[in-house]
């Protein structure tokens, strides 16, 4: 039975599709995009967790100082309480990633495309040639999870922390290295 399956012009890129078709990345809420700190406050007072996030955020202001500013988009509020508006906003608006299920960190991979070790070029996963096995349950995942949940997992950052923390944790280094060097790669897991 097939499991979850990326696919990209790179092997990072289809991990990034495996692990995207998984769980939600990191990303900012798309009703959220005002710049100035009065449009910004006016849509935090709309919910309650907006209030909240002032809260959390330190602003300790009066309803009356709210209410002034909220009614005179010419007030002049401090920047230090313009910063924390705008912490407020920040966080409320960014959205965390799901954390990395276990189902990817510990499965076995099938990595299909053009696959490098010294001067062993193949095209694996093909009707003559096997797809490159991984078992991910022997690699070191707290790399590759740290940028996730930062929302800085770019494709080739995945491409590396996998050849590195991953392929060469479960089958060593390769003749010179792994390189994956091809323009397009599958990538599934079971």
């Amino acid at each position: 039975m097939a499991g979850p399956t990326g696919r990209g012009r790179s092997l990072g890129a289809a991990l990034n599709d495996l692990l995207r078709s998984q769980v939600t990345p990191r990303h900012r809420l798309s009703s959220y995009h005002a710049q100035h700190w009065h449009a910004q406050l006016s849509q935090l007072t709309g919910t309650r967790c907006g209030y909240q996030a002032l809260e959390d955020a330190g602003l300790g202001v009066t309803a009356q100082t709210l209410f002034n500013w909220l009614s005179d988009p010419e007030y002049s509020a401090r920047r230090s309480y313009r910063d924390i508006i705008h912490t407020a906003y920040e966080n409320i608006a960014i959205v965390p990633a799901d954390p990395i299920p276990d189902h990817i960190t510990d499965g076995q991979y099938e990595i299909s495309g053009v696959v490098k070790t010294g001067d062993d070029v193949r095209t694996r996963g093909t009707r003559d040639a096997a797809p490159l096995r991984i078992d991910g349950s022997r690699g070191n995942w707290d790399a590759i999870k740290e940028r996730w949940m930062a929302g800085e997992l770019t494709d080739d950052e995945f491409e590396d922390h996998f050849i590195d923390d991953v392929i060469v944790e479960d089958i060593g280094e390769g003749t010179d290295g792994w390189e994956f060097t091809g323009a397009s790669y599958s990538v599934e897991v079971r």
